[in-house]
Formats: C-alpha cells, sequence, structure tokens
C-alpha cells in the first residue's frame, strides 16, 4: 500500500516536472517566434502593452477629458487599460493557437493543453510587467501614487487573470472548430470594451444603471484594482465572490472544451 502510494506521488510529480519543461520550451518557442532575436527582442513582450498603455495615458491627459473630481487621471488610465489589456489580449492571442504549433502536438508530451498555457502565461505576464513597470515610473516622477493596498490591488488582478485564463481556453477552443469564431470574438472584444470598466467607474454611473453593469465579470476585476490602488479616495464597486463563480464556471467549461480539442486533433 505505501510502495502503490509512493509510486503515485512520484508519477505525478514526474508529470508535473515533464509539463513544466513542455511548457516552458513552448514559451521561449513563442517569444523567439513572436518578437525575434532583434533590436529589444522578449522586452516586447511588456514594452507592446506599455506603449499601448502610455499613449492612452498620454492622450486622456492633454485632453483633459472628463473624470470624477481629484482622481488622478494618470492611475485611472493605467489602471483601466491594464486591466482591459490581460483579458483581451489573452483571449485573442489564443485564437486559432493550435494551427501554427499542429506539428509540436506530434511530440507525446506535448498537449493541447500546454499551447495554450503557453500563451496564456505569456500574455498575462507581459500585462502583469507593463502595469508594475510604469507604475513604479509614474509613481517616481510624482504623477500617481503607488497602491494604496496591495493586497487588494493584488487579489483583483490574479481575479482578471484567471478570468482571462479561463476565457482564453474556452475562445481557444472554439476557434478551432471555427474560423467565424475568432472573427465574432474580434468584432465582440470591441463592443464588449465601452463596458468593460476600462474607461468609467461604476460610481459615475445612474443608481438604476449600477446593478446591471456589475454583472460584466470584467468590471468587478477592474474596481477592485482600483479599490486597491486609490484605497478609500474613491467609492468602487465590486464582488469578489461574484467573480470567483464566473472563473470557476468558465475555466471547467474551458478545460472541458480543451479536453475534447485534444481528442479531435490527436485523431487528424
Amino acid at each position: 500500500m505505501i510502495k502503490k502510494e509512493t509510486f503515485h506521488h512520484t508519477s505525478l510529480r514526474q508529470s508535473l516536472v515533464i509539463q513544466s519543461r513542455v511548457i516552458g520550451a513552448l514559451l521561449l518557442r513563442e517569444i523567439i517566434t513572436r518578437y525575434g532575436r532583434h533590436n529589444i527582442g522578449f522586452m516586447w513582450l511588456f514594452g507592446e502593452p506599455m506603449m499601448f498603455t502610455l499613449g492612452v495615458t498620454t492622450l486622456w491627459t492633454f485632453a483633459k477629458m472628463a473624470h470624477s473630481g481629484s482622481l488622478p487621471i494618470v492611475a485611472f488610465c493605467i489602471t483601466g487599460y491594464s486591466s482591459l489589456l490581460i483579458w483581451r489580449n489573452t483571449t485573442m492571442r489564443c485564437g486559432k493557437a493550435i494551427e501554427p504549433n499542429l506539428a509540436l502536438l506530434y511530440h507525446r508530451n506535448v498537449k493541447v493543453i500546454d499551447v495554450f498555457a503557453a500563451r496564456i502565461i505569456l500574455e498575462i505576464a507581459g500585462a502583469t510587467l507593463s502595469l508594475t513597470i510604469l507604475s513604479l515610473v509614474f509613481s517616481a516622477v510624482g504623477l500617481m501614487e503607488l497602491p494604496a493596498d496591495i493586497v487588494i490591488a493584488f487579489a483583483g488582478w490574479l481575479l482578471l487573470a484567471w478570468f482571462a485564463g479561463s476565457l482564453g481556453l474556452i475562445v481557444g477552443s472554439l476557434s478551432e472548430r471555427s474560423e467565424t469564431v475568432e472573427r465574432l470574438w474580434h468584432t465582440l472584444t470591441y463592443l464588449m470594451f465601452p463596458m468593460s470598466g476600462a474607461v468609467f467607474m461604476v460610481q459615475w454611473l445612474p443608481q438604476q444603471w449600477k446593478e446591471y453593469i456589475l454583472w460584466v465579470p470584467m468590471v468587478n476585476g477592474t474596481e477592485m484594482v482600483r479599490h486597491g490602488f486609490f484605497g478609500n479616495a474613491v467609492r468602487t464597486y465590486e464582488d469578489p465572490a461574484y467573480l470567483i463563480v464566473v472563473n470557476l464556471v468558465l475555466m471547467l467549461i474551458g478545460l472541458s472544451l480543451v479536453k475534447e480539442t485534444g481528442r479531435r486533433v490527436e485523431q487528424q
């Protein structure tokens, strides 16, 4: 009995080691394929989202677009657009992810879930580095403050990352069944952008709209991140429990679709 349990533990540990090595190799391959070895190379991983967020922040600052009271426009833009990019970029990169990596699936240890995991980790890492570097730089020059409550900000970011990964599995799996899914999702991300919480805070909305907008999962995550950054300077509305339930449901659906996709791809 002890030998059997030891064997299972050893087997599980070996499987995890192998999978981590496979995902690590896919990560390196993805970085080299996407960014190459020239110029700043892999630094584009966080350079691209940084440039986008910085550009939008600059435009908002110079245009002096309306925002609530004394709320810092720089911090508002950085938290909003970083929260947008983490789920938007992750799901977009998962779309049609299997096709360019199809040859790799002939290797016994490479699975469909590994391909998705590599892209999800890469996009989440890029968005996280972008948010961190921009926050540190702008706080150093006095344009924004560091998070008032780093724990809440980090928890909100983790929930957004979980949401992005779970949704990425669904979009990636469905896009392998039809190219229409990828095209439709590309359009849907633009339609979802105004409702994602990136360009507004729930506090600014009319009372009758607040209840409905909080049904949008990303709004809860963005509000939570801003709660961590601004503290009591502004009132935020978020329901972490709701977002956790949504993430669990999306993850279960995503893993089921990935499993089915893996069986179908391996049979081809």
